[in-house]
């Protein structure tokens, strides 16, 4: 085991050596709803009120998977977001460590995941904005280097589909290539802080589209339309085909029949990621 540096944190700590692991009692989580979020607000309440104080660190991943009874893949999202909101940090060989409170106040989107076709609606309204001024920018200062990029994202969509896949992963690294490709550094971060919405919405989106021809062959040729306006480098051109990109996605949705609900487990069911929802199907069998 490496030993930790002095300097290895970005900011100074007052605790050198951060104290043992916090022993701590939860309720046991029922597998419904978003897990992550839920554990996540567990944890966050108890590092407000103090049971978790600075300095002192996490139980391992482990202890933390059988107090709720979740997976690690739930409890690594929840640590990691938040580690993004500045509220833990990972030490060298000190684990997972809750930091000393700043004046900073970390932000945070309140979605109500309790209505699945109103939080996607919601998150595809934000994405409208964000995504349409990200490639308008990518139009104006792409490289030929992060074209290049753009467009090896754009085909591994493609390939995803042919291998069956849903594509939401390759979905999403298409739109976070063009924020690369906006010149500026805060977009790619953005996006990423979005994911965790982005990711969920995305593969609601994509699981209906992939239900009828013409809406696979509409996002196709929506991805596409963006490609060739930033290759085009005119950015009122890639702002328009976002913005009907996004709003087409909207419609789908709206126009989705409640046989498609039905399957996701009904429409007032919380957003659940891909992968997690075809678990929980697994699991059920």
């Amino acid at each position: 085991m490496k030993k930790s540096s002095p300097n290895s944190a970005s900011t100074p700590h007052p605790n050198t050596s951060p104290q043992p692991a916090i022993e701590f009692d939860a309720p046991r989580i029922a597998p419904a709803g978003t897990l992550a979020d839920r554990v996540t607000a567990v944890l966050l309440e108890k590092i407000k009120t103090g049971e978790f104080p600075a300095g002192m660190r996490l139980p391992p991943e482990q202890v933390i998977c059988e107090h709720f009874g979740v997976s690690r893949t739930v409890v690594r999202e929840a640590i990691s977001r938040l580690k993004s909101d500045g509220l833990v940090e990972v030490r060298q060989g000190s684990g997972t460590v809750v930091r000393e409170p700043n004046r900073t106040t970390a932000f945070r989107l309140d979605i109500d995941t309790q209505h699945s076709i109103e939080a996607v609606l919601r998150v595809t309204e934000l994405r409208r904005g964000i995504e349409a001024e990200a490639a308008a920018l990518a139009a104006l200062r792409r490289s030929r280097a992060q074209l290049a990029a753009i467009r090896r994202a754009l085909g591994a969509i493609d390939s995803a589909v042919k291998r069956q896949r849903d594509g939401v992963d390759e979905d999403l690294a298409f739109h976070i290539a063009i924020s690369h490709a906006t010149g500026n550094p805060l977009y790619p971060p953005l996006l990423a802080y979005l994911s965790h919405f982005i990711h969920a919405a995305i593969g609601i989106t994509r699981s209906n589209e992939a239900r009828r021809e013409d809406f696979a062959n509409a996002v196709r040729a929506e991805h596409n339309a963006i490609y060739e306006a930033i290759a085009a480098q005119d950015p009122a051109a890639a702002r328009r085909a976002v913005i009907e990109h996004i709003d087409n996605a909207g419609r789908r949705i709206r126009e989705a029949d409640p046989a498609f609900w039905a399957e996701l487990g009904g429409a007032t069911q919380p957003l659940i990621a891909p992968a997690r929802r075809a678990a929980r199907k697994s699991a059920a069998r």
